[in-house]
């Protein structure tokens, strides 16, 4: 086996992971208690994919979203969800000047580096869909006209579970275009105590330093299109997703769209740990983030309480990964 090829050089690598590990500290000073879930955010962020964070009211979600915002120094428009809230409110509108007598593009809350969508599941799936666009192709089109938003872009969303009250479920072709979702949960009570003591002194996102900005975020997504994948990892993204479309408990299975979403956040993920090669582990560890909320299961699984993340454990331990060499060959 030969070694893998020198797509990056050890001081991009070792530059990359001392970024990832200033932007996981002053995300976590704000954030507590929640290492993983920080950066597994940042892993979208560097993988330039977006990010669904489901989770009852009051745990972060939103803190978590500003204070990524607030970290790399970008632009960045909060959108707060509600169910009279228009399309035309998200992708923006055209209006008539009267002075210059033509029609003038006024761009919406998307025309943003960092878009928080707060809460939205509280809107009508017709507002919801207004998002898939830009979401996918980083540009909206109003009157026939297209009009491309900054670079880099990121949508991090935050919804109430769908059990809740005032809440629609986002359809699947929406969930398709996130490349994780994230839940924070509870925190433990040391942590909680800790919580209330930053309260307290007014410790929030709003006073929270940039560490980078977006110029050098854009040179990170760059970089982390260059990680190393070896085809022998391509091809157990591929039998994981097989995997989970011919599971009898699953109604409809991972897409193509979430392989190539796997693929690009293991490059990311792979970064932050300081290797220019992707892994075996780092797929196992992003394979419930990046491929649950992509399942749909069966209605008989469903009722019985089956979940997302029950059947991609049994996907995991029924495909087995490659040698830990061929992720270097």
């Amino acid at each position: 086996m030969t070694d893998a090829p020198p797509t990056l050089s050890p001081d991009e690598v070792q530059g990359f992971a001392d970024i990832a590990a200033r932007l996981t500290t002053n995300v976590a000073s704000v954030v507590l208690g929640k290492p993983e879930v920080v950066r597994l955010a940042l892993t979208g962020l560097f993988a330039e994919g977006h990010l669904l964070i489901e989770d009852v009211p009051g745990v972060g979600k939103t803190t978590l979203a500003r204070a990524i915002a607030a970290s790399v120094r970008g632009q960045w428009r909060r959108i707060q969800f509600t169910p009279d809230l228009l399309p035309s409110d998200v992708s923006g509108v055209t209006i008539f000047n009267q002075a210059s007598r033509q029609f003038e593009f006024h761009g919406g809350p998307v025309f943003a580096n960092i878009v928080i969508a707060d809460e939205i599941n509280r809107a009508s799936p017709k507002t919801q869909s207004a998002l898939l666009e830009v979401m996918e192709e980083r540009h909206v089109t109003v009157d026939g006209h297209r009009h491309g938003v900054p670079r880099p872009f990121l949508v991090v969303a935050t919804q109430n579970p769908v059990e809740m009250d005032g809440t629609y479920r986002l359809p699947e072709a929406q969930l398709d275009r996130f490349l994780m979702k994230l839940s924070i949960g509870y925190p433990e009570e040391s942590v909680e105590v800790e919580v209330l003591r930053g309260a307290a002194a007014g410790r929030s996102p709003d006073y929270l330093g940039a560490v980078t900005d977006t110029d050098s975020v854009a040179s990170l997504i760059r970089l982390s299109h260059r990680v190393f994948v070896a085809d022998p990892l391509y091809a157990y993204a591929v039998r994981l997703a097989t995997a989970t479309r011919d599971h009898k408990q699953v109604r409809v299975g991972v897409s193509p769209r979430g392989v190539i979403a796997l693929s690009r956040a293991a490059q990311a993920y792979a970064l932050t740990d300081g290797r220019a090669y992707v892994v075996p582990e780092d797929v196992k560890a992003l394979i419930e983030p990046v491929f649950a909320h992509r399942l749909l299961l069966a209605p008989d699984a469903a009722m019985r309480g089956v979940t997302a993340a029950e059947v991609l454990c049994t996907v995991v331990e029924s495909v087995p990964a490659p040698a830990p060499a061929a992720s270097r060959a």
